[in-house]
């Protein structure tokens, strides 16, 4: 009961990557790069243990970035001709690769990295992948030139992957899917289909994570501009109760979501967020606990899963740690409470 996870990123060691940094470049020569992550990835699982983090994740310390980190093993995308664009309904510009060609994966993009962290923690091990909505909105197309066919495309692509993680000792695979929160008319139309298709068959837990953003500028400036309350999440609940997805992971501490709203989601596992990721200040147990208090009002205890709102990338690591240590110990108190171990 109250199992904690993570949305999925920590911050990475400053010996493999820019700290406090999104996109940001390695700084290990190629030849020492895979020793280094696999090194960052035991001090990652390391430091959710210790919190008392019950699922945890390889922290993506494998990656640039959550989307790019699985567009780079596939045909089809030519990350030499880069452009620049807005994403998220041009709530900011980022360089991205362009598709090119019919999109191929040949070999297994993540298995190694599944493989690792499974054989250095005997905990539950969730694991990260971009949904097929989000990867549309965070690259160049020039080849489908059809969102809706790029997406089933990917979601293929994505059911393929999740099957061979699922059959390395993977416990649950979530698909990161912030696009959700911008284009809501594409989540009615086909978007929940894509979410399907991503996960046919595969026999592990599934879980969608729908946020407001990584703690940068650019989504804090825009949560500005949504106003008292923010009802995004509104529409696409409904959807999401109704859907083959096990888990549903969303934001929620120092959020103007009203709490109500997880009423939606009835008969679903619920992700809650309890971890603000655009601050630097750290949350103490009673604040986390309180929050999951208030949680509690609209989700069973065996249904609530306190998690972060987002990934810890941007943030400096002793900070994420504290984070990670606040998350554990708010959970424990309301076990405490509630009378189970």
């Amino acid at each position: 009961m109250l199992l904690t996870t993570i949305a999925g990123s920590l911050p990475k060691p400053p010996w493999l990557a820019a700290p406090e940094t999104l996109w940001a470049p390695w700084r290990l020569p190629r030849e020492q790069l895979a020793e280094g992550q696999r090194d960052a990835v035991l001090v990652a699982l390391k430091d959710q243990e210790r919190a008392g983090i019950d699922i945890v994740t390889d922290g993506e310390q494998s990656r640039q970035h959550f989307v790019h980190g699985f567009l780079a093993g596939l045909e089809g995308i030519d990350f030499g001709r880069r452009v620049t664009i807005g994403i998220r309904a041009d709530r900011y510009r980022a360089e991205v690769p362009t598709v090119t060609g019919p999109l191929c994966r040949r070999a297994p993009v993540h298995l190694g990295e599944v493989r690792w962290a499974r054989a250095h923690t005997a905990r539950k091990l969730k694991f990260t992948l971009p949904g097929p909505r989000t990867l549309g909105d965070t690259l160049a197309d020039e080849y489908y030139r059809d969102r809706v066919g790029l997406a089933m495309e990917f979601a293929r692509l994505l059911n393929e992957e999740a099957r061979d993680l699922v059959a390395a000792g993977l416990d649950v695979l979530q698909l990161d899917e912030p696009a959700f929160n911008v284009y809501m008319d594409d989540v009615k139309t086909w978007g929940i289909d894509a979410l399907h298709r991503a996960v046919d068959g595969l026999g592990c837990r599934t879980a969608v994570h729908i946020c407001y953003g990584y703690g940068i500028k650019a989504n804090i400036d825009w949560k500005r501009t949504l106003g008292a309350e923010w009802r995004q999440y509104e529409e696409t609940f409904p959807l999401l109760a109704q859907s083959r997805i096990d888990q549903i992971s969303l934001e929620c501490a120092n959020s103007r979501v009203p709490l109500s709203l997880l009423g939606l989601l009835a008969g679903k596992d619920v992700l809650v967020g309890v971890i603000d990721v655009a601050t630097q200040a750290i949350e103490t147990p009673e604040e986390v606990a309180a929050t999951i208090r208030r949680a509690t009002a609209y989700v069973r205890p065996e249904r609530l899963y306190p998690c972060t709102n987002c990934g810890m990338v941007p943030l400096p690591r002793a900070v994420a740690r504290g984070k990670l240590q606040a998350l554990g110990g708010g959970a424990r108190l309301v076990r405490r409470e509630l009378g189970v171990a």
